[in-house]
């Protein structure tokens, strides 16, 4: 019996590549409505890109499910809200 989050809503933060993109495929793929929230910053911290964000909100939009990236700094208060 494999666990479904239809019409819940994660948002998973770092989820432009690794596990945190692992995680949002997942929960897509189980019904959860995910925020993929990711700065795209570089191993330094130095540099930001939406694209890996956008790319894997692609690739769950096109599986079906739904999602939007967000590019905040979670860590400061003013990107949190």
């Amino acid at each position: 019996m494999a666990i479904h989050f239809d019409g819940r809503v994660v948002v998973i933060t770092g989820a432009g590549s690794g596990l945190g993109k692992s995680y949002a495929l997942h929960l897509a793929a189980r019904g959860a409505r995910v925020v993929v929230n990711d700065k795209g910053g570089n191993v330094e911290g130095s540099a930001t890109s939406n694209v890996p964000a956008q790319l894997v909100v692609d690739e769950i939009k096109r599986a079906g499910g739904e999602a939007v990236a967000n590019f905040d700094d979670v860590s400061q208060v003013a990107g949190a809200e």
